[in-house]
């Protein structure tokens, strides 16, 4: 079953497209999605063919911040429900608690977490759109979303400590800059928003619990109607866990609340193991760090939780048929 999000994941695509020469309904047509996803917001459709459609963009029209333009005239509306609930929410902590809870009902191949340490907290943002495939437009959009959303309740002037990005830097950041200011940086483990712990204590002065319970009802109810919630939650925590080398059943199990065994059954329920939905992180996220970015091989490896860069080199090999290093240069060219 291929990852969905809804229509509004495109808004300010056309206007964006045609500032660097692009016919939008013709890049849409070219990609296979509907052309009505231009105008209504609550159309589903494919990840991946959003994912091709901004990577194709940015290749043609030679703007490396195709997705990141995008980003910079979104509002809450746009998140429809979501963005109900988080406008009405008392402060920021809460607004963001209902983005991780309820993005996947927006965007289901944005996987959210926020890691606080100490006085510092991590929005940590990853897409997952199912194979293997370049997602910098698509990163580079959802961070400059969630950027916003902040901006919402910390005003137009808040700057975070840190942007994040796990690959390459382009040769103009000019845009970087006019979006998150001076403090954005490449080629990290992975991809967020590093910011102040007192920043989520934002009061939101203009808050209605009343507005706010009517839109959770409605979400609770969208929720639960989903389909592979358990399956999606794993599918996160190994993404998130792979980079550390702790991606094990064991921690997966502490993570959820459950036994390993109940782990177990709960996937085979929705037709999943969890050694497959490693194995498919792994296929998605080599693609990203061999075929988009500058890293040493042995830190791939790492990435990928493997135990030695050749025990990688193997994996690798077997599934791909040919090693690493030849697929790297094939994808960077003549």
């Amino acid at each position: 079953m291929p990852v969905l999000l809804r229509s509004a994941s495109l808004t300010g695509f056309a206007e964006v497209a045609r500032s660097v020469g692009l016919n939008p309904h013709a890049m849409l047509a070219g990609t296979g999605l509907p052309s009505d996803a231009l105008s209504d917001p609550d159309l589903k459709v494919p990840a991946d063919g959003v994912r091709h459609l901004l990577e194709l963009s940015a290749d043609l029209s030679g703007e490396p911040a195709f997705g990141l333009r995008m980003a910079e005239t979104r509002r809450l509306s746009n998140l429809g429900p979501v963005g109900l609930l988080m406008r009405e929410e008392p402060t920021l902590r809460r607004a963001l608690d209902a983005l991780l809870r309820f993005s996947r009902l927006h965007n289901a191949a944005v996987f959210l977490k926020v890691e606080v340490a100490g006085d510092v907290v991590v929005i940590r943002e990853e897409v997952i759109v199912g194979k293997a495939a370049p997602v910098r437009q698509s990163t580079e959009l959802a961070i400059g979303v969630v950027f916003r959303l902040l901006s919402v309740f910390l005003g137009p002037n808040w700057r975070a400590k840190r942007i994040c990005f796990a690959h390459a830097a382009p040769k103009d950041r000019s845009v970087h800059w006019r979006v998150f200011g001076r403090n954005v940086e490449f080629g990290h483990d992975f991809n967020g928003i590093v910011c102040n712990a007192r920043d989520l204590e934002a009061p939101n002065p203009g808050a209605d619990p009343v507005i706010a319970r009517y839109a959770r009802q409605v979400l609770e109810a969208s929720l639960r109607g989903d389909g592979k919630t358990f399956t999606n939650e794993v599918r996160q925590l190994v993404f998130m866990l792979l980079p550390a080398g702790h991606c094990r059943i064991e921690l997966v199990a502490q993570h959820v609340g459950m036994g390993r065994r109940t782990v177990h059954r709960q996937l085979a329920k929705e037709g999943e193991t969890f050694s497959g939905i490693v194995e498919a992180a792994r296929h998605e996220l080599a693609a990203r760090y061999i075929d988009e970015g500058e890293r040493p091989l042995a830190e791939v490896s790492e990435l990928l939780g493997f135990s030695a860069p050749s025990a990688f080199s193997r994996w690798y090999r077997q599934h791909a048929g040919a090693s690493a290093s030849r697929r790297r240069a094939t994808a960077a060219g003549p």
